[in-house]
């Protein structure tokens, strides 16, 4: 996700298809007390949507923060770098930690900076929505270890070694090659363990998955992706992998993203199997929510699919798009395109029956966990 996209929003919110599935008309479904009490976490999005007339480094609109408030939100691991290997990564990924912050001090009722466990309660009890700084690559490093603590003073508390294509870490899950990690990758691995950076490996190559598993001294995250048994496309994530993860204590996000089916639109079916399937392999303690998404809710206008198809065929010509991307299928779930749609999907999952208790692991209580044993 583009930090445009990120931090750049729209309040519109509209469906190009406006009917959900009624799962289990008979069941109750999951109140906006129990939602109201629950932790909630999106392991990987933003606040903002897309909005094609502003600026990548435009201020939130009121809109953008209006949602934010009405979310529903405790925290939500905002990406700050620029993925893919290029120049400037460095530097650019400071600017986009300045965003953040600039957003954090215009709006200090509405979020908040979070660098450890405790922030989350602190976050939750305040009505803020706390922002978690993450990476998706570590292009920005060039290399010199160093930098970690750097970014780790600097706020940050989740990195992935590696995005799609082959760094100095490792390889993405696109490399035909599958090399895994290299000496580098493993020493990076031992520096985000001894600062309590969590480890995030969406992205990875199979073998950069397994390798990190073993190699990291603590749980781990995948924080946004499906399963490949469902759908078999370099971005999801094979079962060997998601059990190995839960073994270790670690926790896979599914996310809204047309990965989930093998072409066309994915919805809330869609979404739904995937999670039953990630909770029957790695239990309903090691599984929760990545939506890889913008936290406003988009209109699904001509001006958004101009939008998209530029996104898509930056990405095919910088060489890190994935197969099941498309300039004609949306980065979200049709029927969870609003800033409310973790209340939505909690409801759809209780009308199928799902506990409470296992909607409010699957919602942000995993991840929270996670969090907190990592970040202290």
């Amino acid at each position: 996700m583009k930090r445009r996209e990120l931090l750049a929003g729209t309040t519109a919110v509209a469906a190009l298809w406006s009917a959900r599935s009624t799962w289990g008309a008979g069941a109750a479904g999951y109140s906006e007390k129990e939602y109201s009490r629950a932790i909630v976490i999106d392991g990987l999005g933003g606040p903002g949507g897309v909005h094609p007339d502003l600026p990548e480094d435009a201020p939130l609109t009121d809109g953008d923060v209006a949602d934010a408030r009405r979310s529903g939100l405790t925290a939500v691991n905002v990406t700050v770098n620029e993925v893919g290997n290029g120049p400037d990564r460095y530097e650019k990924t400071v600017k986009g930690i300045g965003l953040i912050e600039r957003e954090i001090a215009n709006h200090p009722d509405v979020f908040l900076k979070v660098v450890r466990g405790e922030d989350l309660a602190l976050a939750r009890k305040s009505g803020r929505l706390g922002l978690i700084y993450g990476f998706q690559d570590t292009s920005m490093l060039e290399g010199d270890l160093s930098r970690v603590a750097v970014f780790h003073n600097l706020g940050v508390r989740i990195m992935q070694p590696t995005y799609n294509r082959r760094n100095l870490m490792g390889d993405g899950c696109l490399e035909e090659a599958d090399g895994g990690l290299s000496h580098l990758g493993y020493e990076f691995i031992a520096e985000v363990n001894r600062l309590r950076v969590l480890l995030d490996l969406s992205h990875a190559g199979r073998k950069v998955i397994e390798q990190g598993i073993r190699a990291s001294k603590v749980p781990m995250a995948i924080t946004h992706t499906g399963c490949r048994a469902l759908v078999d496309v370099p971005r999801n994530t094979d079962d060997a992998s998601l059990k190995a993860l839960a073994d270790r204590g670690g926790v896979a996000g599914i996310y809204f993203m047309p990965f989930l089916r093998t072409s066309g639109q994915p919805h809330a079916e869609d979404l739904i199997r995937h999670l039953d399937h990630a909770v029957s392999v790695c239990g309903e303690d090691h599984v929760g929510l990545g939506t890889d998404g913008t936290l406003s809710g988009v209109e699904l206008n001509q001006a958004y699919w101009t939008v998209q198809r530029k996104f898509v065929e930056d990405r095919l010509k910088a060489g890190i798009a994935a197969p099941g991307e498309a300039t004609d299928v949306a980065n979200l779930i049709p029927e969870y395109n609003d800033a409310r749609r973790f209340f939505t999907l909690a409801d759809d999952l209780a009308r199928r029956g799902w506990s409470a208790a296992r909607i409010d692991k699957i919602l942000g209580g995993n991840f929270a966990r996670l969090f907190a044993q990592v970040w202290g």
